[in-house]
């Protein structure tokens, strides 16, 4: 039988996934959590408070960004940061037969079948039709893409977005304890804010700690 995957988890609310348990205690060089099932990340979970729970889910790849601290339902939050967190490490995998899949249940998908040559009605002339002008195709509509990088250097003035967007694009950019005198938020708030709100506005926000130093926040240009 193999190992079931290990995740970890540190003070930052960085997961990493490993094939083994030897492997993710080899890897990390921080304090870190380690679980393999959703009993285990609940276990985990029990103590945290509802800020950390939602700034776990606006790390998460993919994710529609929570817009609140609070949890109504811890049992089902945990439960849903637990079904993104054990896909990590899988790549996508082609369907065989989209066909087949696509069919609704306790159906079968229509096999297709070999449409009959038309015959060629007598006298016909064998010179084919000229095929009708194509017409140029339309220009295709900016994406939400361009719209959104292009909304991302403009944040309203004055705004919370606008007053962390001046501090981090700074050349050294800005540490998490200046923003959190700055802005007078908590750390949860800050990484929370940098997880969500810079991400849905288009940011690129690099997060590194020097050696010696603490954790700092930085706009890649």
């Amino acid at each position: 039988m193999s190992e079931m995957k290990t995740f970890t988890i540190d003070t930052d609310n960085n997961i990493a996934v490993f094939a083994t348990q030897g492997e993710a205690a080899a890897a990390s060089t921080t304090p870190f959590d380690t679980f393999a099932s959703d009993q285990e990340l609940a276990q985990l979970a029990a103590s945290w408070p509802d800020e950390r729970l939602v700034a776990i889910w606006n790390s998460l790849p993919g994710v529609k960004p929570a817009k609140t601290d609070k949890v109504k339902d811890r049992t089902k939050a945990i439960g849903r940061i637990w079904s993104r967190v054990e896909r990590l490490g899988e790549a996508p995998q082609a369907d065989p037969n989209p066909e087949a899949s696509a069919a609704p249940s306790g159906s079968s998908a229509p096999q297709p079948q070999a449409a009959a040559a038309p015959s060629k009605p007598a006298g016909a002339s064998s010179k084919p039709k000229a095929s009708k002008k194509a017409t140029p195709p339309k220009k295709a509509p900016k994406g939400k893409k361009t719209a959104k990088a292009e909304g991302a250097s403009a944040p309203r003035e004055g705004s919370k977005t606008a007053q962390v967007v001046a501090m981090l694009q700074r050349k050294n950019g800005a540490t998490l304890a200046e923003i959190m005198e700055k802005m007078d938020w908590q750390k949860h708030t800050v990484r929370g804010f940098m997880a969500g709100a810079m991400k849905k506005a288009g940011y690129q926000v690099e997060s590194f700690k020097p050696e010696g130093g603490e954790r700092t926040y930085r706009i890649n240009k």
